[in-house]
Formats: C-alpha cells, structure tokens, sequence
C-alpha cells in the first residue's frame, strides 16, 4: 500500500510540473520583448536564405512583402544578390529596433535589425532585415537589404 501511495504521489507530483510549465510558458513568450522575438523570426527566416531556400523565404514572408514582390521577383533579386557573396561566414547583431512606422510602409509593428556580417566573397557587409507583426499575430519578414 505504501509503494502505491508513492507511485500515486510521484505521477500527481509530474503531472503538476507539467500543468504549471504549460501555464507558465506563454506567460515567458507574452514576456518577451518584440525586439526578441521579431529576431528570432528573422534567423529562422535568413536560415531559409542562407541555405538558398529563397522561394521557401518568400513563404514565410508577411503578407505585406508578398503584396509588393512576387515569388520569382524575389527568387531573381536574391540568385543576384545574394549567390555572389558566398556563403556566409558570420553575423552579428548591431541593432534592433521597435518601430511603428516606416517609409513606404502601412503602420504597424515593425523591429529594424542590423547584423554586421561576413560572406566568403564579401568580409565586410551589413545585412538589414525588417520583421512587423503580420496580420495573424505573427512576426514575419517585411525586407530585406545587403550593403
């Protein structure tokens, strides 16, 4: 009786720890910075870039990119741009920033972030990527920029 009490103590016990961590984790992600979380977006997103996924990348764009560029417009900007440099070699955060404005842009929620990168055929570049909060609740990339 009293190994069964224990057993029943211990499952309680693991099923209470993982009630809690499934109230306590969108708790974390509410508590996130939209800094934070647009720049995860957009690692995923440049993932896609960086392995030559551009098509893929254009998918997982806002709808606002997907509005301005279509998929092959997109797909030819990139095999222009980008296969040139190589393959990426670093990158760094510079910068990230909360906007809610932007040119030539609609209002809305935005975060302008710099990475200060490094491609075999380029040592010394700034990629300039730009999330907003899309129109289902999600940050997703709305441009980008090599310099």
């Amino acid at each position: 009786m009293n190994i069964r009490r224990r057993k029943i103590q211990s499952n309680f016990a693991g099923f209470s720890l993982f009630m809690l961590l499934l109230g306590v984790c969108p708790v974390i992600q509410a508590q996130q910075k939209p800094e934070q979380l647009a720049q995860q977006s957009a690692e995923s997103w440049l993932a896609l870039v960086d392995s030559g996924k551009y098509g893929e990348s254009w998918e997982q764009a806002s709808q606002f990119f997907k509005a301005t560029v279509t998929r092959e417009q997109w797909q030819t900007a990139l095999r222009a741009s980008r296969d040139p440099l190589g393959k990426v070699l670093s990158r760094d955060l510079k910068s990230a920033t909360f906007r809610k404005t932007l040119p030539g842009a609609p209002d809305g929620e935005y975060v302008v972030i710099q990475y200060d990168s490094s491609f075999e055929r380029e040592k010394a570049a700034v990629e300039t990527i730009t999330p907003m909060l899309d129109k289902d609740g999600k940050w997703k990339v709305s441009g980008y920029y090599i310099k």
